[in-house]
Order: structure tokens, then C-alpha cells, then sequence
């Protein structure tokens, strides 16, 4: 239990001390967490993708959904790790098929999100996987989504979380952060 324990507590310390605060993006007021230095490294990119493939440990998943875009990222590797499809979840006429789709607000705008609506097949186990949570507009959608395609919705990972916003409490499904802000 203490190698378990040591790892959740330091692990995401090397993902922490790499992410940076840019201010004012993408408009004024907006604290921006930026991960790119994250993904220039390999071995934070894969400390990364294992964090997030442990969030459902022990679970059977059938499909891994990513949330356009940086959540791409992360869940086809997540997918590939858990021997897992991939699913990506876009924005409005980005998917070239029969979509369902669902309308949210966030932080600094509105936006629509679509999937393909063979995507999923019910009883099919979901891993949903973004890069960061803030007001959870765009999660809620994404859940919407996927329980409309009847899919068991086992857990929504995000490598970053902003507590202060409350977005997994508007999140119906269970939620798993790897960093809190």
C-alpha cells in the first residue's frame, strides 16, 4: 500500500512543476494551464497516459472517448494501453457521419459537440478522457452524448482539474482528476 500511496502523492508533482500559467488566454481573464511541456516530453507524456489508464484499473473498458481536442491526446493512448477503441468526441462539423449532438456553454463562450451515432454500442464500457475540467460544460456534454448511445459510462478522467469552478459536480458520472488547482 505505501508504493501506491507514494505514487499517487508524488507522481503528479513532475507533471505539476512542468504545466504553465499562461495569463489572459484565451481572452482576458482566463488563467490558461498550458500542457505542452508535458507533451514535448516523453517521459511526462507517459507518466501522463499511465496516470489516466489507472483511473479505471481493474475495469473492463470497450471504448475510450476524447474530447476534441487536447483530449485526443491523451485517451488514444489510454485507448491503445486498455486494448480499448477510440472515440473521439467533436466539435460541430468535424464528423463526416450521422452524429448526435449536444449544445453547452463554458467559461468564455458556447459551443456544440457531436459523435458518430454508430459510435458506441449500447452496454458498451466508457472511459471519457479530457485534459482539464473547469466549469464542466463540456464533459456534461460529452456524458449526454455517450449515455445516449446507452453506453455504462464507468469514469470521466481529466489530468487536470480547477477545483474552484465545481465542474465535477455537474458531471452525472463518476469523475477521477490526476491534479487539482
Amino acid at each position: 500500500m505505501g508504493g501506491i500511496r507514494f505514487y499517487i502523492l508524488h507522481m503528479p508533482e513532475r507533471l505539476i512543476s512542468a504545466i504553465r500559467d499562461i495569463p489572459d488566454f484565451p481572452k482576458k481573464g482566463i488563467l490558461f494551464k498550458d500542457i505542452s511541456p508535458i507533451l514535448s516530453d516523453p517521459s511526462l507524456l507517459q507518466l501522463a497516459i499511465d496516470l489516466l489508464t489507472d483511473t479505471v484499473k481493474d475495469k473492463q473498458i470497450d471504448k475510450v472517448v476524447g474530447i476534441d481536442a487536447r483530449g485526443f491526446i491523451f485517451a488514444a493512448p489510454v485507448a491503445l494501453k486498455l486494448k480499448a477503441g477510440f472515440i473521439p468526441v467533436r466539435k460541430e462539423g468535424k464528423l463526416p457521419w450521422k452524429t448526435f449532438n449536444e449544445a453547452y456553454t463554458l467559461e468564455y463562450g458556447k459551443n456544440t459537440v457531436e459523435i458518430h451515432q454508430d459510435a458506441i454500442t449500447p452496454g458498451d464500457n466508457v472511459l471519457l478522457i479530457d485534459d482539464l475540467l473547469a466549469t464542466g460544460g463540456t464533459a456534461c456534454a460529452a456524458v449526454k452524448l455517450i449515455n445516449k448511445l446507452g453506453a455504462n459510462l464507468i469514469n470521466v478522467s481529466f489530468l487536470i482539474e480547477l477545483d474552484e469552478l465545481k465542474g465535477r459536480n455537474k458531471i452525472d458520472a463518476p469523475v477521477t482528476s490526476i491534479i487539482h488547482y
